[in-house]
């Protein structure tokens, strides 16, 4: 539903971005200045981001989405704050319902699991929703844990946030890095999510599995300039990823025009 093809022109700009990317990252003097770049352009939208997701939960909404997250929630690297994965599934949410999502994005960049529990959970737990629980609420977290490493703590840090979530809430083991020395992290790293998911009942969408399968193709057209977070093509995959639990959460919380809505998308 959200994937689409990658053009030839799109594929040899970003074989010339990751080639430069590369060079830059070793050290190479022209390549390395160009790197930092644009890590600074992104750097320089977090506020922006992060102005537009509050003002877009001042908005309110009947239907309650409640994201937990990292600079992938808050959609950096997208032409748009709305072209993050959040904002497409809250998009996806409000065409299948009929109704208006009130987007409660609790996401931060640069976040860890350890500045989630300190910084998220607590937002989250003084959310006040009438006695009501979020209709839908998706955690994905841990990527920025990977570069400092530290199995015991993430996996104390994912029990916890875990812990605070409702039993209807989606979870995303972490994304693909490509690179084998950070793809034995975050194997290691999903492998303890899972099992902490698993014993809580919680619903785990692969968004590895689906990060991976983009393959050389993913690398080149689905990252944004600094070459680590998505772009709109990317934030799309990860969005397919969320969007069949998506769906079903809807339909078991009793919002009766999904199915009618999902059953005429599907027959068209």
């Amino acid at each position: 539903m959200f994937l689409r093809p990658a053009s030839s022109g799109r594929l040899g700009e970003g074989l010339r971005l990751a080639s430069a990317t590369l060079l830059g990252t070793v050290g190479v003097p022209r390549y390395r200045s160009l790197v930092a770049e644009h890590r600074s352009t992104l750097n320089d939208t977090l506020p922006v981001h992060s102005k537009w997701w509050r003002r877009r939960a001042a908005a309110g909404g009947d239907l309650v989405y409640v994201a937990i997250g990292d600079s992938a929630a808050q959609g950096i690297g997208a032409s748009r704050p709305d072209r993050s994965y959040v904002g497409l599934l809250a998009e996806h949410a409000a065409a299948l319902t009929g109704r208006e999502v009130h987007a409660v994005n609790l996401s931060v960049s640069g976040a860890t699991t350890a500045l989630a529990v300190r910084d998220q959970l607590p937002r989250l737990a003084a959310l006040d929703l009438g006695g009501r629980e979020p209709d839908l609420v998706t955690v994905s977290i841990g990527a920025n844990d990977i570069a400092d490493w530290n199995p015991a703590a993430f996996e104390r840090n994912i029990r916890d946030i875990l812990d605070a979530v409702p039993a209807h809430a989606i979870v995303a083991d972490l994304p693909c890095f490509h690179l084998p020395h950070n793809e034995r992290k975050v194997a290691h790293a999903n492998r303890m999510l899972r099992a902490a998911a698993r014993e809580r009942g919680l619903t785990v969408v692969p968004l590895h599995a689906l990060t991976r399968r983009q393959g050389l193709r993913g690398i080149l057209t689905q990252f944004a300039r600094d070459m680590f977070h998505p772009n709109d093509d990317g934030y799309r995959v990860w969005a397919e990823a969320f969007r069949p639990a998506v769906e079903r959460v809807l339909l078991e919380r009793g919002a009766d025009e999904v199915a009618l809505r999902a059953s005429l998308a599907a027959a068209a």
